[in-house]
């Protein structure tokens, strides 16, 4: 298991630069809300102070966003910190019965693509019929858990699902051969991002991979320290793609490109596993970042219109990915990008968190929401179906009207010689 570093804690010197970045210190002023603050709990643990549920609070609060790795002058490590305190702290955390359910339910059922697969006919039919408007305009959702309420915010809207075949030539001269990372939440409800991923790098000249027994990647588990369990599925997902002699494994998936790249520190201490995780982490790319670093070949058609491009916390702070994208956008001609204020602040969807911690969750997405329709943009651009989903629920309710897409259904439009009308709407 996973432990708290003694010599990663010693290197914070509390110096604060991490303060204006961090959501919930942004939220509440509270130090202990804070990444220093935290780390300042972590030490208090390591000297034997008892955990208790509010210690556990303050650690349940941290988003995971890493906007503090970005700013920190002094390179602390709070992403492998608090990895390891939640992992250290998850078998013995005190915490409410319905807390408890809530978090089984979770687990029991987005990690697993099959299970969600088995809901999407109940919730298109919920959609379709109007029985979700009706739901709304009643205080139904009131009357029932706090999570239901919010999983019926967070619900895109759910289309016919455009499979991704297990090959997907290459159009033209092949350039490479890669994998595809098809995901959880995004294989089932929001498989177009799928499909154009697929798509454009079949365009740019790849032959396209996505092996039929790959399962969760264990990032949703990672987070919140159900370490063994996200360790068991990273093996599993590096067994599915190792007979596949691709160049790269292409993930579309903020969330999930943190994570598998770094598998290979993860499984460092299993001499089975570590020479395959590290093998496999190596060949890991974020989309933007793949394509970028192939460099385009396929014609760009104009797609006018204004955009603002959102960065997903796991991409740009986690990954270090920000110029990738905004270059790629800016080599579609008549597409307009408009920065946002406060880019560093999560939305507040990470992960779970807007489910397991749903008042937080509501005000970053709210403020968000804010910062979004300030830059006048008809379509905003993001990288991870999390923030799509959190960024269209507050959207809607600050009663703002825009359109909501991955940055690869962005390159796939322009590279079809689409409309704007096109592009995947979630109000």
């Amino acid at each position: 298991m996973a432990e708290i570093s003694p010599d990663l804690v010693s290197e914070c010197v509390h110096c604060g630069f991490c303060l204006p970045t961090c959501p919930t210190y942004v939220l509440w002023g509270e130090e202990m809300d804070s990444p220093r603050g935290r780390i300042y709990l972590m030490k208090q643990l390591l000297e034997g102070t008892a955990l208790d549920a509010t210690m556990t609070g303050h650690f349940d609060n941290c988003l995971g966003c890493m906007s503090c790795v970005t700013a920190c002058p002094s390179g602390v490590q709070y992403d492998a910190l608090i990895e390891a305190t939640r992992a250290t702290i998850e078998p013995d955390a005190e915490r409410r019965r319905s807390d408890r359910a809530l978090r089984g339910m979770v687990f029991a059922l987005f990690p697993y693509p099959r299970r969600l697969a088995l809901l999407r006919g109940p919730l298109r039919a919920y959609q379709r019929s109007g029985l979700r408007r009706l739901v709304r305009r009643t205080s139904v959702l009131d009357r029932l858990p706090a999570a239901v309420g919010v999983m019926d915010d967070l619900l895109p809207t759910l289309a016919a699902r455009p499979a991704v075949p297990a090959l997907t030539p290459a159009a033209g001269v092949k350039r490479a051969r890669v994998g595809l990372l098809l995901g959880c939440v995004q294989r089932q409800f929001f498989p177009d991002v799928n499909a154009a991923t697929a798509r454009v790098l079949a365009a740019e000249g790849c032959e396209v991979v996505a092996p039929r027994g790959q399962a969760c990647c264990g990032a949703l588990s990672l987070h919140v320290g159900r370490e063994d369990e996200a360790l068991a599925r990273a093996k599993r997902l590096i067994a599915a793609f190792e007979s596949q002699a691709v160049d790269a494994i292409v993930v579309n998936v903020a969330g999930c490109g943190s994570s598998v790249k770094d598998y290979g520190r993860l499984l460092a201490g299993d001499p089975h596993w570590a020479p395959r995780a590290e093998a496999f982490s190596v060949k890991c790319r974020d989309v933007s970042e793949f394509l970028a670093e192939l460099g385009p070949v396929a014609t760009r058609y104009p797609l006018p219109v204004v955009a603002a491009y959102h960065d997903a916390c796991h991409l740009s702070h986690a990954q270090g990915i920000r110029a990738q994208p905004r270059s790629l956008l800016a080599g579609i001609p008549g597409l307009e990008v408009r920065e946002i204020a406060e880019s560093e602040i999560c939305c507040g969807s990470a992960g779970v968190y807007n489910l397991l911690r749903p008042q937080p969750a509501r005000a970053l997405g709210d403020r968000k929401a804010a910062t979004v329709a300030a830059t006048g943009a008809e379509v905003l651009i993001t990288a991870n179906p999390g923030c799509l989903m959190q960024v269209s629920a507050a959207m809607r309710r600050a009663g703002h009207s825009i359109t909501l897409a991955h940055t690869v259904e962005v390159l796939d439009a322009s590279i079809r010689g689409l409309p704007v009308s096109a592009l995947g709407v979630r109000r």
